[in-house]
């Protein structure tokens, strides 16, 4: 099995094509059942990969049909995830252990449901915690509009950028939505964004923003008339040869502004999402808004990275900490101090909420993404 990259599956799933009973013709039934059910087709790539690794592991050791599986494989299995080392020396993160064990765990499911095996032997499978992380950048406002300065305006592909960043700032959605806007979502007049089947296949309506909206205006108007060719099927940004944006080229351009920029942090399209939940709770923004701005069906997701902004901290931490200050204690102010909720714009809607937890989840998310992106198919031109 090839280990150049742990995010790239084998490409030929181990076995016997032509056997009925084997992995490869099961996981195409498999990937085939999940796609009927509308699973998107990252997660179906997804999922074919991690089926992909447990079948060659099982071929090195002999086994070739799912119905020869037992507990104790799976169970070594989980141990060989455990110890694997990648290309660079590093063990695979919990979450990636975790990735790797959940559509196994659904496939012997489908295969004891469906009368393909006897009995199910990943049914026990315990899967590994994983870990919760800070981001590794959040930009502050003033950082971002380093990086929104630097397209070059005298050009149509500077002002399509600008357009781009300007749109993922204001609304923060993810990549794959971006790439996916069409000129029939965009409300100028409103100052609306349409985002169509986002993940999870749901749609939504979210505020795009005046000077965003401005942005889109000029855009519209001056630059993809000249990027469109027909049939125009009405995405929104356009490649210089009118191709709609893949997910890569879209992440490599933007990391390529980010870098430009001198902000000195790491990151692209998800940088922006980052940047726009934690400003927007500094500003004050009730969690429940933020929650519909970035797409989250359960308000409980947004809960776990939009919490209590790390600035909000700072300020209770400096009010009623006696040795956060210089000055003592006892002379600071001689007043009572504030409410949390005052001094925490955001905070009264989240509860006991903590500030590290305002971004793991988008850092989950953005795990989840990098996953997605191996099912999408070749890059378009810039």
């Amino acid at each position: 099995m090839p280990r150049r990259g742990e995010r790239n599956p084998p490409k030929v799933i181990a076995g016997d094509p032509e056997d009925t009973q084997g992995f490869p013709l099961l996981v195409a039934e498999y990937c085939e059942w999940l796609a009927v059910r509308g699973y998107a087709p990252g997660t179906i790539h997804g999922h074919r990969g991690s089926l992909a690794w447990l079948a060659g592991w099982l071929a090195e050791r002999g086994v070739s049909r799912p119905s020869e599986v037992t507990k104790p494989m799976i169970d070594a299995y989980q141990r060989a995830l455990y110890y694997r080392r990648k290309a660079d020396g590093q063990p695979l993160s919990f979450r990636a252990q975790h990735g790797r064990l959940v559509p196994v765990r659904i496939f012997f499911r489908w295969l004891m449901r469906s009368n393909r095996i006897l009995y199910n032997p990943a049914s026990e499978i315990e899967l590994p915690k994983t870990e919760q992380r800070l981001p590794r950048a959040v930009m502050s406002a003033e950082e971002a509009e380093q990086v929104l300065a630097c397209p070059d305006l005298s050009r149509p592909i500077g002002v399509r950028d600008r357009t781009m960043l300007e749109v993922l700032y204001a609304t923060g959605i993810r990549r794959a939505e971006l790439v996916n806007l069409t000129v029939f979502g965009l409300d100028i007049e409103r100052g609306t964004l349409m985002v169509r089947q986002g993940k999870g296949k749901k749609d939504r309506m979210i505020p795009l923003g005046q000077r965003a909206g401005a942005w889109c205006a000029r855009y519209l108007a001056d630059v993809r008339p000249k990027f469109a060719v027909e049939p125009d099927d009405g995405t929104l940004f356009l490649t210089w040869d009118g191709a709609r944006f893949s997910v890569q080229t879209m992440t490599d351009h933007v990391r390529g502004y980010v870098k430009r920029s001198g902000v000195g942090k790491p990151g692209s399209c998800h940088l922006f999402r980052h940047t726009m939940a934690t400003l927007m709770l500094e500003g004050g923004a009730d969690i429940r808004f933020i929650q519909q701005m970035l797409g989250h069906t359960d308000i409980s997701s947004t809960q776990v990275y939009t919490q209590v902004s790390l600035k909000a901290l700072q300020a209770v931490h400096a009010a009623t900490h006696p040795g956060a200050s210089n000055q003592p204690h006892s002379t600071r102010h001689g007043a009572r101090l504030r409410p949390a909720s005052d001094l925490a714009p955001g905070a009264a809607a989240g509860g006991e909420d903590t500030a590290e937890a305002l971004q793991n989840a988008l850092d989950a998310e953005a795990q989840d993404e990098q996953q997605d992106l191996h099912g999408q198919d070749g890059k378009s031109a810039a």
